[in-house]
């Protein structure tokens, strides 16, 4: 048990410990008065500005505020590790409620073209922090700092599978599959039209990679699949759900692995057409979908969480940046989202993840080699700070097709981890 002097009991305070203490199976309890925190014979923690004999960290002012505020960030040492000082203070507590929350993602403006936050943008980038489980290592500092120890905790790896293009070329009827070729004579794409006929007249398609996928989660029971199954788009392109054989394999799928949301593009932060889409699949499945993760990874706080959260979803897997792997909310372990908008916690559980296959391949341009000692060096990392081995794959990348021939060595070596 630790017991914590603060001045007021925040929920901004209340989320942070949370982190800190109880998801690290410690018990704690937050108290305003100097005399019990005096007498109790508990291992405390002073983070308040009231002096007392007992360990103290002296707080900023962003735990105790109930407003979005700009701040004055900078860098220094806490206990040899690097941490964030708020308009001047020092501050690791607030530090893990700032990058736990993506702070900044409510204030930076900047946007890329697909309207997401750009990593360029955040601090991790700036400090070079995204490969490292910030918030983790601080709560670690926090912990021993008061003489507390953390049981080791055993990683899970959690392989996850988008579908955003169930098949390059099979059940594509009318439309779609006219623009399709059309698109191909055009480019004088000679393969592509003589694989589409070898497909046609019986061969398996390129993306067909369902039988990985359920092979994987026969390894991995917690193996999750995200469908898209919104209306046709410029970036939403998935088969019509409408489709009968599309239907057939979503449920022999199901029957397989978890199957959940991939939300379109288009629906971003649109609760009308996410319930649409939700109620589409939860259909064909004939049982409630409670997992979401954006198409494109497209999110903006707190708009799109507020709206999975009003349709019904409980946990969400969009936590990570396209351009770099890492750690986006600065740790590995899943936790409930703080909506800064209404300085309250709510239900919906955050699954980050620590990388994706096109993060490797086509942002950071590492070579199948380069992929693994990343990934090896992330998993070291959440082996030191606990939290579960998530990671994103789609049915198109793992096949070894296209630009992605030998890249089922990488998915691969990440499934075997555990065993090195």
């Amino acid at each position: 048990m630790v017991l914590v002097l603060v001045e007021e009991i925040t929920n901004r305070l209340t989320y942070t410990f949370d982190f800190i203490f109880k998801s690290r199976g410690i018990t704690y309890e937050l108290t305003t008065r100097r005399d019990i925190f005096n007498d109790s014979s508990f291992k405390k923690l002073n983070y308040s500005t009231l002096e007392t004999r007992e360990k103290q960290i002296v707080p900023s002012d962003l735990l105790n505020q109930n407003e979005i505020v700009r701040q004055v960030l900078g860098v220094e040492n806490y206990l040899n590790e690097p941490t964030l000082s708020f308009n001047g203070a020092l501050d690791p507590i607030a530090s893990v409620f700032y990058v736990l929350t993506r702070y900044e993602e409510y204030i930076e403006g900047d946007r890329d073209v697909h309207n997401r936050f750009p990593f360029t943008e955040s601090i991790l980038k700036k400090y070079n922090w995204i490969e490292k489980a910030k918030c983790d290592r601080w709560a670690r500092l926090i912990v021993h700092f008061i003489g507390e120890e953390v049981e080791e905790e055993r990683v899970e790896i959690i392989p996850t599978f988008d579908i955003d293009n169930t098949f390059a070329y099979q059940l594509k009827k009318g439309k779609q599959k006219n623009l399709s070729i059309l698109k191909d004579i055009v480019n004088l794409n000679f393969n592509r039209l003589l694989e589409r006929k070898r497909v046609l007249k019986g061969e398996i398609d390129p993306y067909n990679t369902f039988e990985i996928i359920k092979k994987t989660a026969k390894r991995f029971p917690n193996t999750k699949v995200f469908w898209l199954v919104g209306g046709r788009s410029k970036k939403d392109r998935n088969i019509p759900i409408s489709n009968k054989d599309h239907q057939d394999l979503v449920q022999e799928m199901n029957d397989a692995v978890s199957v959940n949301l991939h939300p379109s593009y288009a629906s971003n932060s649109n609760s009308d057409l996410i319930l649409e889409e939700k109620k589409a699949l939860e259909k064909v499945l004939g049982h409630s979908v409670n997992n979401s993760r954006q198409h494109f990874l497209r999110f903006k706080l707190p708009e799109t969480f507020q709206a999975i959260l009003d349709v019904g979803f409980t946990s969400e897997y969009s936590m990570g940046f396209a351009e770099s792997l890492g750690f986006r909310s600065g740790t590995a372990r899943k936790h409930f989202w703080f909506d800064l908008s209404k300085n309250k916690v709510t239900k919906l559980t955050i699954h980050p993840f620590v990388y994706m296959d096109g993060t490797l391949n086509e942002y950071m341009k590492l070579t199948v080699e380069e992929s693994k000692g990343k990934i090896e060096e992330l998993y070291k990392e959440v082996q030191e700070f606990g939290g579960d081995f998530v990671f994103l794959w789609h049915n198109e990348t793992i096949g070894n097709y296209g630009k992605w021939k030998g890249w089922s060595e990488v998915l691969e070596f990440t499934l075997n981890l555990d065993n090195e």
